[in-house]
């Protein structure tokens, strides 16, 4: 094996220090001394896409926000499961990454960004989610999880406040898949509090004995159907009363009757609180 060759430098805005670098056939990128990813091991890359794709199976034109592009292999796996008439946005933050996979780094994941179906955006994902359009999936990427950032500045997209707001950004059933090389029991329970329902998956290395990685697959309730109510046998024979048909009771003797009923509506409805609360998107 080849010793690393450093290709490019990179200082990020928080002032860490991006690194590209060569070994053997292979490219990888550092931040700060840390080991983010590489073309010689990318599978829970590839696992991050393919799985959250196929959980838009069925989804009409399926719309999916990735935040992060790193080496292209999340994108290639996401786009090879979507169909034709899918929209997949990408969030980049670091214009040098969106050069890197433009030129000749690009081919190792097979080019994902000259798909007609990809949008890129040089920026931070957050202002994304933060905006008007809404998701039917939405990948984070951007860590090494929730408790290992790379950018000081993601702190938000992992706190309370940053969860609704990505579930705010999600449609109806819609999935939030966080990427992580540890486990977070806080994580977990701050995804639980915001409403979402929590699956989480440890990823298969590509190498026999490789590093395992860990994806949060977190869900955004779907809204309920109304209830059909149900009709039985007996009454749906039962003879409609007509008010021409039959003995009518007197209305001196119905009257005491309807005005207690009024009156008991009246109350009810006119309690403070007394309103059905409306359900939360």
């Amino acid at each position: 094996m080849n010793d690393d060759v450093v290709l490019e430098r990179v200082t990020l805005p928080d002032g860490k220090e991006m690194v590209l670098t060569r070994w053997d056939t292979h490219v990888a990128i550092s931040v700060g001394g840390r080991p983010l990813m590489s073309t010689h091991e990318h599978g829970s890359e590839d696992e991050l896409g393919r799985v959250v794709a196929a959980r838009l199976a069925g989804v009409r034109a399926p719309r999916m926000l990735i935040g992060g592009l790193g080496l292209g292999y999340t994108l290639r796996a996401a786009l090879d499961a979507l169909p034709a008439d899918a929209e997949v946005v990408v969030a980049e933050l670091v214009p040098a990454v969106v050069r890197w996979n433009e030129g000749e780094h690009g081919a190792y994941s097979g080019r994902p960004l000259r798909d007609r179906r990809v949008e890129l955006i040089v920026g931070d994902v957050a202002a994304v989610i933060g905006g008007r359009r809404r998701f039917d999936a939405i990948l984070l990427d951007v860590d090494n999880g929730p408790d290992a950032l790379v950018h000081a500045g993601n702190a938000g997209l992992y706190r309370r406040a940053g969860l609704e707001r990505a579930k705010a950004a999600l449609r109806a059933g819609g999935v939030l898949a966080v990427w992580s090389a540890f486990p977070s029991k806080t994580f977990t329970r701050w995804l639980t509090d915001t409403g979402f329902s929590v699956e989480q998956v440890r990823a298969t290395p590509t190498t026999p004995g490789g590093p395992r990685y860990y994806i949060w697959l977190a869900t955004t309730p779907r809204p309920r159907r109304p209830a059909t109510p149900r009709t039985s046998a007996a009454s749906a024979s039962r003879p409609k009363a007509t008010s021409g048909g039959g003995p009518r009771r007197s209305s001196r003797a119905r009257g005491p009757t309807r005005r207690r009923r009024r009156d008991d509506r009246t109350g009810t409805r006119g309690r403070p609180g007394a309103r059905r609360p409306g359900t939360a998107r």
